[in-house]
């Protein structure tokens, strides 16, 4: 018998449809987290040992150990082709994949691969932080980014930022504006629709969830930036969007 008889055999049992494969919302969140540089939630995923659960996730081999390794290259090739995305390099995105999954080759137990895991996906998050951040902005707008992006969740204003950096809240915004070409107000706009973007596509909050969750004064109001920065509304970006496949990049040969 084939592998493919094989699989119509066992896909015509009853025992198969009571397995459920839980929504990938959260797997892609955690990727999204990992590539945004995110090293606060990405420590807060592997504390609560998200990767061991498996209820929901299928099973790709009856061994415990072999499942989770299978599981483990998956993650890893998903991080890495989004980190690639994001302005990882080429060499170093996939040298650092290759060389997590071959540790792999070492690691027999369960908790082995989740300590690997758990080095490589802080190691490709702490590596996306600071690519994020290596421009050529001073250390006040350095600093000020950094703040927007741990507190994007909450309201922001140019006073918040003054304080945090000890400055004048005119000179900040003089200085922000000379070196981003944006109003703070405006980047922080800008981040927080990135944010919303994310949520519409890997998540199933709702608009006025999604609005509360990013502190904006009103769900019309969010609806009416989020227009204003993508041409649709939030609901259509949804609904074109929603759990989309990845838009992995190819290398063209020249």
């Amino acid at each position: 018998m084939g592998y493919q008889d094989e699989w119509l055999l066992l896909e015509a049992e009853d025992d198969v449809d009571e397995i459920e494969h839980r929504q990938p919302t959260e797997e892609f969140l955690f990727y999204q987290e990992v590539s945004n540089g995110n090293i606060k939630a990405v420590q807060e995923n592997c504390r609560q040992e998200r990767f061991l659960d498996s209820e929901g996730v299928g099973i790709l081999s009856r061994n415990a150990v072999t499942n989770l390794k299978y599981h483990f290259v998956i993650t890893t090739a998903m991080i890495t082709r989004l980190c690639r995305q994001k302005g990882m390099e080429l060499e170093q995105a996939f040298r650092m994949s290759d060389f997590y999954i071959q540790k792999l080759d070492d690691i027999h137990t369960v908790w082995g691969v989740r300590d690997l895991h758990d080095e490589m996906v802080l190691d490709y998050t702490e590596k996306m932080r600071k690519l994020r951040r290596s421009d050529t902005n001073s250390k006040h707008i350095n600093a000020c980014k950094e703040y927007i992006y741990s507190h994007i969740k909450e309201r922001i204003t140019i006073e918040d930022l003054s304080d945090e950096l000890g400055v004048s809240a005119s000179y900040l915004s003089r200085l922000f504006k000379k070196e981003t070409g944006d109003s703070v107000s405006a980047y922080i706009r800008i981040q927080k629709i990135e944010k919303a973007k994310n949520l519409l596509r890997y998540s199933d909050y709702s608009i006025i969830d999604i609005a509360n969750r990013l502190s904006f004064s009103s769900q019309s109001h969010f609806i009416q930036q989020f227009r204003e920065s993508t041409g649709v509304t939030p609901k259509k970006y949804r609904d074109n969007n929603y759990m989309a496949q990845w838009e992995i990049e190819t290398e063209e040969n020249p």
